[in-house]
């Protein structure tokens, strides 16, 4: 393996629970969303469509609007989507320790040389919130957030956007993390190493360190 110089890093499920992972409870949790709700709300996630919420996450709707044209689709089939009540279910899943162990983890990675960015699928209503949820000024050195771009993943556009922004890293010096196996399966199209991080953060953590370990040393700045 040539040079590492960038690790990429997703939010929701890399420095928070998966929110997948919450909502893949119906089998676990009896007050789990069904999945046809969960469809609703999120329209088909591994794709970039025109749902209300590809939209949403792209900044060309805001949240209210969003959420109306949502209801609507449940309605139709006599479904109750409104996405407030799903953030309300994901929201009891919060697993401070795991923020924490990430956030260091690539605190660790910058203080080392290496360029740090993260990539997101966002709502801008959202952005206070996440933004204090951990220290992303201080251990990131591009914030790439789909709903001010214009571009969610699994676009490719958004991953190139991101290495343009660290100086213009090649995608085989680039690693990324994500929850998401459709956006992790995008960026190695791109050339790009990609880890899934599973409910687990350890073996994602393990992986990184792993393909670190197997690339060449990291050259000094200068």
């Amino acid at each position: 393996m040539r040079d590492i110089e960038a690790v990429l890093f997703d939010f929701g499920g890399v420095f928070t629970v998966s929110p997948f992972e919450a909502l893949a409870g119906p089998g676990h949790r009896a007050d789990a969303p069904p999945p046809r709700t969960i469809e609703l709300i999120f329209g088909p996630y591994h794709e970039d469509t025109d749902h209300p919420w590809h939209r949403l996450e792209r900044g060309e709707i805001p949240l209210v609007r969003a959420r109306e044209d949502i209801i609507a689709l449940g309605r139709a089939e006599g479904v109750d989507s409104d996405p407030f009540r799903l953030f309300e279910f994901m929201g009891r899943g919060d697993d401070a320790a795991a923020r924490l162990r990430m956030e260091q983890r690539a605190r660790d990675l910058r203080a080392r040389g290496y360029r740090t960015a993260l990539v997101t699928n966002n709502v801008r209503e959202f952005s206070g919130h996440w933004r204090r949820m951990i220290a992303t000024d201080e251990i990131f050195d591009a914030i790439i957030d789909s709903s001010a771009e214009g571009v969610r993943k699994p676009d490719p556009r958004i991953y190139r956007l991101a290495l343009e922004r660290l100086g213009g890293v090649a995608p085989e010096r680039a690693m990324f993390l994500d929850d998401f196996p459709p956006n992790v399966e995008a960026a190695r199209r791109l050339g790009i190493h990609g880890v899934l991080v599973q409910a687990d953060h350890s073996e994602a953590l393990a992986a990184l360190d792993a393909l670190l370990a197997r690339a060449a040393p990291l050259r000094e700045p200068g």
